[in-house]
C-alpha cells in the first residue's frame, strides 16, 4: 500500500458566508503546494469551481513532474533530454513501473518477460476481420484492447498484486502487436508475428513494413528515432488521457478495460491528434514558396490560421521533448533522403523560420514535439490515421504506471466530480392533456 508523502505546509484560511475554514496546505516534492478542499463540502456547504481541473490535484503521484514555465520534465525525477539520449523505451518502462532504472539483472528479466507476452490470442484475427477495411486504427485499437479482457481472465482481478503485474506487461507487450495488426488490416496486407529474438521497437517496425515475400531488415536509425518517440510519449502527467484512466480505475474496472478508455479518449483531436494536424498543415502549405504566405497569416490577428506544432499549452517556453526529438528527425531525414518530398522541405524550412524569427521567439512559439513526431512518423512510412495510434502504443506504460499507482493509494476513491446545477427548480409533472 502507498504511502502519502505529502509534506504539511501550513494552513489557508477560507472566510465564506462570515464563516472562517481553516484548509490544510501540503507540499510536494516538486511544484506549487496545494489547499485540501476534500472537508470543505462537509463543513462550509460550498464546492469548488474549477472547469477542466487545471487548478485542481486530483491525485498524489510520483511518477511525472512538469514545469510548464521552465521547460522541465522529469520521469520519477529523471530529466526527459537524458532519458531519450541514453536509456531504451523498455528501460523507460521498468523505471515508470518501479521507480528506479533497473540493474542488468532486473532489466534482463523484465525484457524476457514483455517479450514472452508479445504474441495474441490466435482468436483476436477473427475479431480483426469483424471491422471494416476502412475503419480508422484508433477504432480498431479502441475495440480491440478492451476484448482483451474476454481472453485474458487470469489477470483481471485488481486486488491480486500478480494478476496486476501480468496485465500491465501483457498491455506493454501486446499494444505493438495489436497497432501493427491494426495498420496491415487497413492495407489489406497479412498479419506479421514478433520475433523474440529483436527488440521492442525493431519487432514493431518489422511488424509494420515486413511482407512473407521477403526478408525485412531494421534500419537501426529509424528504430532509434522510434523508439525515441515512444520514450518522449510515455507519460505526461494527468493528462485528459490519463486521467481519463484513473477515473475509469477508481471504479474498479479491469485494467484492459482502462486502457481502452485511455485510448478512446486520446482519440480526441484536441489531445492525441496534434501531430497529425502539424502534418496536415504543411501539405496545406504545400510548397516552400508558400510558406511566407502562411507565415502573414499565422502573424496575422484577425486570422483564424494557426501554425500547428508550435508552442505548446502546458510549456511557456520551450518543450523538453522537442530538442531531443529534433536530433532524431534530422538524422531520420538524411537516412530516407527527403530531397525529393515536397512536405518535409516545407518542414524543414518552417522549422528554420521560426528559430530566427523574432515574431516566433518573442511569443515562444517554438517547434513542439508534436512538429517534431509527425514529420518523423511520415518519414518512417507511417500514414498520419497511424500517428495516435502509435501515440497510445507508447502511452500504454504510463497509463499503467499511473492506474497501479492509483489502486494502491488508500486515499483514493471513486471519482464523483461536482457540478453547479443552473436547470429548472423542482416543479410538478404536468399531464399531456394540460400542457
Amino acid at each position: 500500500m502507498k504511502q502519502s508523502k505529502l509534506i504539511p505546509a501550513g494552513k489557508a484560511t477560507l472566510i465564506y458566508d462570515n464563516k472562517s475554514f481553516e484548509l490544510p496546505a501540503f507540499a510536494g516534492s516538486e511544484g506549487p503546494n496545494v489547499l485540501d478542499i476534500r472537508k470543505l463540502y462537509g463543513d462550509a456547504d460550498v464546492f469548488t469551481y474549477d472547469p477542466g481541473f487545471t487548478s485542481t490535484a486530483s491525485c498524489e503521484s510520483d511518477i511525472t513532474f512538469i514545469d510548464g514555465e521552465k521547460g522541465v520534465l522529469l520521469y520519477r525525477g529523471y530529466p526527459i533530454d537524458q532519458l531519450a539520449e541514453h536509456s531504451s523505451f523498455l528501460e523507460v518502462c521498468y523505471l515508470l513501473l518501479h521507480g528506479e532504472l533497473p540493474n542488468a539483472a532486473q532489466s534482463k528479466k523484465f525484457i524476457h518477460a514483455i517479450t514472452m507476452h508479445t504474441m495474441v490470442h490466435e482468436q483476436l484475427a477473427s475479431f480483426f476481420r469483424g471491422f471494416r477495411r476502412d475503419a480508422h486504427p484508433m477504432a480498431v485499437m479502441c475495440g480491440v484492447v478492451g476484448a482483451l479482457s474476454a481472453f485474458y481472465h487470469d489477470s483481471t482481478d485488481i486486488n491480486d498484486p500478480r494478476q496486476r503485474e501480468i496485465a500491465s506487461h501483457r498491455l506493454i507487450a501486446k499494444m505493438p502487436t495489436i497497432a501493427a495488426m491494426a495498420y496491415k488490416y487497413t492495407i489489406g496486407q497479412p498479419f506479421v508475428y514478433p520475433l523474440n529474438h529483436l527488440g521492442y521497437t525493431e519487432n514493431f517496425l518489422r511488424m509494420s513494413f515486413a511482407v512473407p515475400a521477403e526478408e525485412y531488415k531494421v534500419n537501426p536509425v529509424l528504430a532509434k528515432a522510434l523508439d525515441t518517440i515512444f520514450i518522449l510519449h510515455a507519460d505526461h502527467e494527468q493528462n485528459a488521457s490519463t486521467s481519463t484512466v484513473r477515473l475509469a480505475g477508481s471504479s474498479g474496472a479491469n485494467p484492459f478495460a482502462c486502457i481502452a478508455a485511455g485510448i478512446a479518449c486520446l482519440w480526441g483531436p484536441a489531445h492525441g491528434g496534434a501531430n497529425e494536424a502539424a502534418l496536415e498543415m504543411l501539405q496545406e502549405i504545400g510548397s516552400v514558396e508558400r510558406i511566407p504566405e502562411f507565415i502573414k497569416r499565422a502573424k496575422d490577428p484577425n486570422d483564424d490560421f494557426r501554425l500547428m506544432g508550435f508552442g505548446h499549452r502546458v510549456y511557456k517556453n520551450y518543450d523538453p521533448r522537442a530538442r531531443a526529438m529534433q536530433q532524431q528527425t534530422h538524422a531520420v531525414l538524411e537516412e530516407v533522403g527527403h530531397q525529393n518530398d515536397p512536405i518535409l522541405k516545407v518542414a524543414l524550412e518552417l522549422e528554420r523560420i521560426a528559430l530566427q524569427d523574432d515574431y516566433f521567439i518573442s511569443k515562444k512559439l517554438y517547434p513542439n514535439i508534436d512538429f517534431y513526431s509527425g514529420i518523423t512518423l511520415k518519414a518512417l512510412g507511417f500514414p498520419t490515421s497511424m500517428f495516435t495510434a502509435l501515440f497510445a502504443l507508447a502511452r500504454t506504460v504510463g497509463w499503467i504506471a499511473q492506474w497501479s499507482e492509483m489502486i494502491a493509494d488508500p486515499a483514493q476513491k471513486i471519482g464523483r466530480p461536482r457540478q453547479i446545477y443552473t436547470g429548472a427548480k423542482q416543479r410538478d409533472y404536468v399531464p399531456v392533456s394540460k400542457r
